[in-house]
């Protein structure tokens, strides 16, 4: 039976438990005020929503799979294949994972450290110590000890308790970390393999181009062996078709790239993954729902990740502001103790002892003011980058709808710009073999033809790239309700 006086001290410490807490409270950081609206206006392919729909209507994207926009079915494969495999990904839910466990280890500081370190000890004194007893030190002694032991921090100051809270809070920037990965990884594979598709495009056009150009060649061949045109016509038609062998060749290189760039992203080395070629692909940007205006701060996990550090920055400051206050634990110790293993655990052999010590630190050097300074110092940095990466998101959501916008109207006239270059190589052409041109009108046109029709992919593929880029900006439908609680 636990002695009166044990049940007293223990009792005590609970109630200390509930002691104060030195520091500040912890107040969210003002962050730049978000705007009623966003400035610049909608392209025609973004509405002022947060609804996400897939390509097919009233399908409802499931949440936070915000490629599923693109209706592209192998996007969607390689997409989960990211989420499986990719180690950077599985880099970030470790760190999220030995954050929670950081949780545990400070929240064990909430409860008794017990110990238990039975010994048996058998001595024998010398005979050469003064006042020696003859019979101990022939026979010797013995010491059989099983101790059961208490240590008990009272927490009078709040340190365990910011500390618990500290690591939680960091636990929830880790899990916001864990989102903006998966958010910049799944954008860079969206990216990657449009860039792709766009390469499928201009090898397709590159591949006709060549085909055109044999042609052209053949035709001045003829002419020249007919006497109807000179060698230099025939040179020039060379030129230009070993001009567009070397683009078709290049494009391969840039494809491969993107391939490459892909499998590394699905968890796969280069030789285990290919995609086919599809030269009929659409480079369409989908509709997006962007519905920022005052809630772009809360859908962004970087800033969600950035206001959680400043929370766990704040509770250093307590921590910090404990240190300069005593330090009260309990102690106890009971058990058995005998000379003897035949009477070790009977009742006279019993032990106990309990009671509260206190230390405190009278003079350190500064290192405790030091400490405090760099924890404030601290809280101010984190607040800087909270307000920092909010502005950024500001900034990154204008950018990208201004790149939308202008590449809509860029598009527009690229194709009309293409149209018109295919016309007047037509015309060139016609007029070259009618003997009206020579045939450096027909090669300048169709440098000018292949270079718009080049244009005219790359502008596409640059209007998927700036989508993606908004979607990511806006936070690709996560929300800060999402950071899990512990």
């Amino acid at each position: 039976m636990i002695d009166k006086r044990v049940a007293i001290f223990l009792a005590l410490g609970g109630l200390f438990a509930t002691g104060c807490e030195v520091g500040p409270k912890y107040v969210k950081p003002s962050a730049p005020p978000s705007p009623p609206a966003i400035k610049e206006p909608l392209p025609s392919n973004v509405t002022d929503s947060s609804d996400w729909k897939t390509a097919s209507p009233n399908d409802q994207v499931e949440r936070g799979k915000w490629w599923m926009v693109f209706g592209d079915a192998r996007l969607n494969d390689y997409e989960d294949q990211l989420t499986q495999a990719n180690q950077n990904l599985q880099l970030a839910e470790a760190r999220l994972r030995q954050a929670r466990a950081a949780i545990r280890f400070n929240r064990a500081s909430q409860f008794p450290s017990i110990s238990l370190s039975p010994s048996i000890l058998n001595e024998r004194d010398s005979a050469n110590q003064p006042y020696f007893n003859q019979a101990l030190v022939n026979n010797g002694t013995g010491n059989f000890v099983f101790p059961l032991e208490l240590s008990y921090e009272v927490d009078l100051w709040g340190r365990v308790r910011r500390s618990v809270t500290a690591a939680k809070e960091e636990a929830q920037s880790s899990a916001g970390d864990v989102e903006v990965s998966k958010l910049s990884l799944h954008a860079e594979l969206a990216r990657d393999y449009f860039g792709l598709r766009s390469a499928d495009l201009q090898e397709r056009l590159l591949r006709d181009t060549v085909k055109t150009y044999e042609h052209a060649l053949k035709v001045t061949e003829d002419r020249y062996n007919g006497g109807a045109s000179p060698r230099a016509d025939v040179e020039q038609a060379r030129t230009q078709l070993q001009s567009a062998q070397v683009l078709e060749t290049d494009i391969v290189q840039a494809r491969a790239n993107y391939e490459h760039a892909i499998a590394v992203l699905v968890g796969k080395t280069p030789a285990q993954f290919s995609i086919a070629l599809d030269e009929n692909f659409v480079l369409q940007p989908p509709q997006i729902p962007v519905g920022v205006a005052g809630t772009l701060l809360e859908r962004r996990p970087d800033v969600s990740a950035a206001e959680r550090r400043v929370a766990a920055a704040n509770e250093q400051i307590g921590i910090a502001k404990a240190a300069y206050f005593p330090q009260v634990t309990i102690g106890a110790a009971a058990g058995f103790q005998s000379a003897q293993a035949s009477n070790w655990f009977s009742w006279p052999s019993r032990l106990w002892a309990v009671g509260p010590s206190v230390s405190q630190v009278i003079y350190d050097g500064g290192r405790r003011r030091a400490i405090s300074e760099g924890a404030r110092a601290n809280y101010d940095a984190t607040i800087a980058i909270y307000r920092q990466d909010s502005l950024t998101a500001f900034q990154e959501v204008e950018d990208n709808l201004v790149v939308l916008n202008v590449l809509a109207k860029e598009v527009e006239q690229q194709r009309s710009a293409t149209i018109s270059a295919e016309k007047a190589l037509d015309l060139f052409t016609k007029r070259y073999q009618d003997g009206v041109d020579t045939y450096l009108q027909v090669v300048t046109s169709q440098t000018t033809a292949l270079q718009n029709e080049r244009n005219d992919i790359d502008l596409r593929q640059r209007e998927m790239d700036a989508s993606v880029l908004l979607i990511k900006a806006i936070g690709g439908g996560w929300d800060a309700t999402q950071l899990p609680n512990y």
